[in-house]
């Protein structure tokens, strides 16, 4: 395990874990937390990994913004456009942009910010216990780390914008319902969960994966054409890969493929 408390981080292979490392505080962020948060997530690019979970560490996934750590006047002379900048949306941005699929797992409570770092990953699986808020309402705030990007494009216009506007807090069966998550288990199972999903994940063709995150990232800003130029593109680098030798042999032979040889 690596880090310097906040964040810590393993690798194990090709499965890396990051957990945010504020019990205490709920796993809320405050700016160190957020840097080395946003240097894990971009390490995740090259060192190996296959596949990323992030958590957090005791009964939070991540209560947001630490802003009990700054006084009033820290407030009024802080430059929270320069923060977001640098810190949060470069996280956001890293999360989305990383080959490697990331899974979310959310046992407890994440709001706010935390709730935005959730829907920046590939796949949320949550524990019965985990609650979804976009609470910056409640404190004079509008939403950031991509809130207003993802919510509508998950549950439509109208219901991102009564989450946002009343700050309403979603049990893990409420966000399930809505498509926010993907997964609902009972705590005791969540870490079984995971386990299986990441097996099943670092066992896929890479190649293809990698591209269908990528074109399914692209499908966000572009036509009907655009998506179906990317695939063509994006299908023939699959089609003349090993794994798609591997995987019609093994069709052809009926046996179960084995992918990532090469």
């Amino acid at each position: 395990m690596t880090g310097t408390g906040k964040i810590l981080v393993t690798l194990d292979n090709g499965i890396k874990r990051i957990t945010i490392n504020r019990p205490e505080r709920r796993n809320s962020v405050d700016l160190e937390t957020a840097g080395q948060l946003l240097a894990a997530v971009q390490a995740s690019v090259d060192d190996g990994t296959r596949v990323l979970v992030l958590t957090g560490a005791g009964e939070a996934f991540c209560a947001g913004a630490d802003l009990a750590m700054t006084s009033p006047e820290e407030f009024a002379n802080f430059d929270t456009t320069k923060y977001l900048r640098e810190f949060v949306n470069p996280t956001i941005q890293a999360l989305r942009a990383l080959p490697s699929p990331v899974v979310a797992r959310v046992h407890g409570p994440a709001v706010g910010l935390g709730n935005n770092y959730a829907l920046a990953c590939d796949l949320i699986i949550a524990s019965e216990q985990a609650v979804f808020s976009q609470l910056f309402i409640k404190i004079g705030l509008m939403p950031d780390g991509g809130g207003t990007f993802f919510l509508p494009r998950l549950v439509g216009y109208h219901q991102a914008f009564e989450l946002m506007a009343t700050g309403a807090q979603l049990s893990a069966t409420e966000a399930h319902a809505l498509g926010l998550v993907n997964r609902v288990v009972p705590f005791a199972e969540l870490d079984a969960t995971i386990a299986q999903i990441t097996a099943r994940l670092v066992a896929a063709p890479r190649l293809a994966l990698t591209r269908m995150k990528a074109a399914l990232n692209h499908s966000l800003h572009t036509d009907l054409a655009g998506a179906l130029d990317f695939e063509a593109i994006n299908q023939d680098a699959c089609l003349h890969s090993p794994d798609f030798v591997e995987g019609i042999t093994a069709f052809m032979q009926k046996r179960k493929p084995i992918f990532n040889q090469q």
